[in-house]
């Protein structure tokens, strides 16, 4: 007789779990019927919830993709923000992802969580965290700290963890390529009403992006995407990538957006670069220009000779033509608002060369370093933008040894991108992906000379997932089956 019970009772994991499920539902049900009141259904939605979360979680980070290109900005108490609803799934979705390493010791190879670009991410966020005990705002650096860890645990760990094949990474790229064609769509229909002008585009990409920098720079990380998904897949989802691929192009070419435009031909030269085998003279060649311009600049205070003339600073908001030419002749104010900026972050750096400023602090903290010859009629800045070169706002914020790991992290990348260009076959899957990847994060990184997007989520999401793709296409090159 017992033993017979005992049949009847559920005998592994997922069929306790079953019927622990079906138990709520009944009891939850049965209390509302009694009450005649929903309030009784709380508790079984918050448990069906957890549930799913723990057990299928992937439907979050997928759902993360798909509402991304619509995620916004929403002020907090105590002068901070939280993009929603990207921040709030990133929180849930940084707990799922440990929860799943803490159950499943052998969830990731060790090779993988040992990989250098790990060790250097990690490097960075410690000397974030140093750097933040020194802050002149400790509240705004560590949500800094605590943001930084929400990005690299889900872009990161939690890649690791889904994309197990070629065919993940095509999914979640396709994901954020359907809800970023939406927004072009969008965009267009308002833009159109400006008549398609230079003028007007900065309103039309309200409310999904700040400014047209981000959407135009969010058009342009996933263009390489499209490029190789045609080349790896066939039937309809091809040809839904050919249409994404030219709704992409059509909201890049009307954003108007200089930067975003030219690291397409950038990208493609880094290509050839690669293809020949000579990223590690590119990287000397660029740290001697860079050291060489420094040292210019700063002999004898050379900056000063290069102060704009604040009454012919202007901006050509009706002329593309015309805002491209004040751009080589140092007439235009946001390319000369960015000097202003630029001054103020060296002289940053020069008072806090070890620490900085503290990871976030860059405004208002900037404005008392600033140069009056360089002002421009933006220096105001209501906005609080910050310096529009993301080295310089490491180096203002986190002093020479931030800005260092973050140079090394960038160099070990391009030359990881070509090493595994050489260890992957032509025409292979891996291939595919590695390519979307590097041409993607080379993409953010020229963007970056002029921006500070990295902890934007739109973008800093893929400038971490193509990080990590290296790492996981340097196991299939090896040959590795991860389960």
């Amino acid at each position: 007789m017992n033993q017979r019970l005992a049949s009847l009772l559920p005998q592994d994991g997922p069929q306790r779990l079953f019927m622990a499920l079906i138990a709520v539902l009944l009891l939850g049900g049965a209390t509302a019927l009694l009450l005649q009141t929903p309030l009784a259904l709380v508790p079984v939605v918050l448990v069906v919830g957890l549930l799913v979360v723990l057990t299928e979680w992937r439907v979050l980070y997928y759902l993360l993709f798909l509402t991304l290109a619509f995620s916004k900005e929403m002020s907090l108490p105590g002068g901070l923000s939280m993009d929603v609803p990207s921040e709030p799934l990133l929180l849930v979705l940084t707990g799922c992802v440990l929860v799943t390493l803490l159950m499943r010791r052998d969830g990731l190879p060790r090779r993988e969580l040992l990989h250098p670009l790990v060790i250097m991410l990690l490097l960075m966020l410690f000397w974030s965290a140093i750097s933040t005990a020194f802050s002149v705002d400790t509240t705004k650096s560590i949500k800094y700290l605590l943001a930084k860890t929400w990005y690299l645990v889900p872009f990161g760990l939690g890649t690791l963890l889904l994309v197990r094949r070629p065919a993940d990474i095509w999914r979640v790229a396709g994901l954020y390529a359907i809800s970023a064609g939406l927004t072009v769509l969008l965009t267009a229909s308002k833009h159109a009403g400006h008549g398609f002008s230079f003028e007007g585009i900065n309103e039309a990409v309200r409310p999904f992006y700040r400014n047209h920098v981000i959407y135009a720079s969010v058009l342009a990380l996933l263009l390489p995407f499209a490029l190789y998904a045609i080349r790896s897949t066939r039937g309809a989802t091809r040809m839904a990538w050919w249409i994404g691929l030219g709704v992409l192009l059509f909201g890049l070419v009307t954003s108007y957006t200089r930067a975003s435009m030219l690291s397409l031909p950038v990208a493609g030269l880094f290509y050839g670069v690669i293809r020949l085998r000579q990223t590690r003279l590119v990287l000397v060649a660029a740290l001697a220009a860079v050291l060489a311009g420094a040292t210019y600049f700063l002999s004898q205070n050379n900056y000063m000779l290069y102060a704009p003339n604040f009454e012919k600073t202007i901006f050509n908001g009706q002329n593309f033509e015309e805002h491209l030419e004040a751009t080589y002749k140092l007439q235009d104010v946001s390319g000369m608002e960015r000097v202003y900026r630029w001054v103020a972050a060296g002289r940053m750096a020069a008072a806090h060369p070890m620490v900085g400023s503290g990871p976030s602090t860059f405004y208002p903290e900037y404005k008392r370093y600033t140069v009056r010859s360089f002002r421009t009629y933006v220096s105001e800045n209501p906005e609080k933008s910050t310096t529009h070169n993301y080295f310089l706002l490491v180096l203002a914020e986190q002093g020479f040894p931030g800005v260092i790991l973050f140079m090394i992290l960038l160099g070990g990348t391009l030359i990881t991108i070509e090493t595994l260009y050489h260890r992957t076959q032509p025409g292979s899957q891996p291939r595919y992906v590695l390519l979307a990847c590097g041409m993607s994060f080379v993409i953010i990184v020229f963007h970056l000379l002029l921006n500070e997007l990295v902890e934007v989520d739109k973008i800093g999401s893929f400038f971490f997932i193509n990080l990590f793709m290296l790492i996981r296409v340097g196991s299939w090159a090896k040959g590795e089956v991860v389960k």
